[in-house]
């Protein structure tokens, strides 16, 4: 349990360290995301004051500019002064900013699809194949999604190509047509741990299509089709072994009884006969004609 516990922590601290890492907050930047404004200093405190005084003298039409209204879906990340203000994310509904110091950017939280372009990779028994899939993600923190990275949806949509190409190029095109749903995991803690810092959640991973070239596909085909054939011809083969066994058999039981053949006789005629044949052909025992030269 204790050795669980460790392992548990060690990633939550690797986690951290990712997101608090060089050119992004510190612990002590998001701690302040949610604590009062008191570090925009003197004069942002000055022109936080005019900005109330102006609204207040243009009052009731500034009201009009300050109430804003997100979504149920959206998340709204206010600057003041350009820095972002207390408590993170604003939304759903209604909330204020001050005219000319405050300024929003609204984040969607909903999840976003989007299809991997085909993939050129060349597999790891040098095999190039053509792989597309589809990738399925939201914003799980609005703050990071917005001040850790320029354009979150283009960076994972390059992201996951990458990944793509990375992740199948370890892989044998066995693995790759047989394995869909291990590929498609790894893809998943891949992409979800490298958009971590970025406020970014990825759910889901799916490979649509390997595409095979011509040449290969005819190759593959020549070897189905001879493995059925040699598959067919075992299975004839088994089947004249017993059917020889079964013969061999029955002429046992007949060699038994010398007048079970002259019933097979009969039986065989009866066949012929049934069939409305012009012709009956008659067998005759061998011994018959001989006593018949004989005399």
């Amino acid at each position: 349990m204790d050795n669980d516990n460790e392992v548990v922590s060690m990633k939550e601290s690797k986690r951290r360290e990712r997101q608090f890492g060089p050119g992004r907050y510190s612990s002590h930047d998001v701690e302040a995301l949610e604590n009062p404004d008191s570090d925009i200093g003197l004069c942002g405190w000055l022109l936080v004051g005019l900005s109330v005084m102006l609204m207040l003298v243009t009052l009731p039409i500034s009201i009009w500019m300050c109430i804003k209204i997100v979504k149920e879906y959206e998340r709204a990340i206010i600057f003041r002064l350009g820095r972002i203000l207390r408590g993170g994310a604003k939304g759903p509904g209604l909330f204020f900013i001050l005219p000319c110091t405050d300024s929003f950017i609204n984040v969607d939280m909903r999840t976003i699809t989007f299809d991997i372009p085909p993939q050129e990779v060349l597999t790891k028994d040098s095999v190039t194949v053509s792989v597309d899939g589809v990738v399925y993600y939201r914003v799980q923190n609005a703050t990071l999604a917005v001040a850790n990275i320029t354009n979150a949806d283009a960076a994972t949509r390059l992201l996951a190509q990458t990944t793509l190409r990375n992740v199948l190029g370890t892989k044998n095109l066995s693995e790759i047509l047989s394995d869909r749903e291990e590929i498609a995991h790894s893809m998943q803690s891949t992409l979800d741990d490298a958009t971590d810092n970025w406020g970014i959640k990825v759910e889901r991973v799916e490979i649509k299509d390997v595409k095979l070239p011509l040449q290969l596909q005819r190759a593959m085909a020549a070897e189905a089709e001879a493995t059925r054939e040699a598959r067919a011809k075992v299975i004839a083969a088994e089947g004249e072994m017993n059917a020889s066994r079964a013969l061999k058999e029955a002429s046992l039981v007949i060699a038994e009884s010398p007048s079970a053949l002259q019933l097979r006789y009969l039986q065989t005629l009866n066949t012929i006969a049934a069939e409305k044949n012009s012709t009956i052909i008659f067998p005759l025992p061998l011994e018959m004609m001989q006593g018949l030269m004989k005399r």
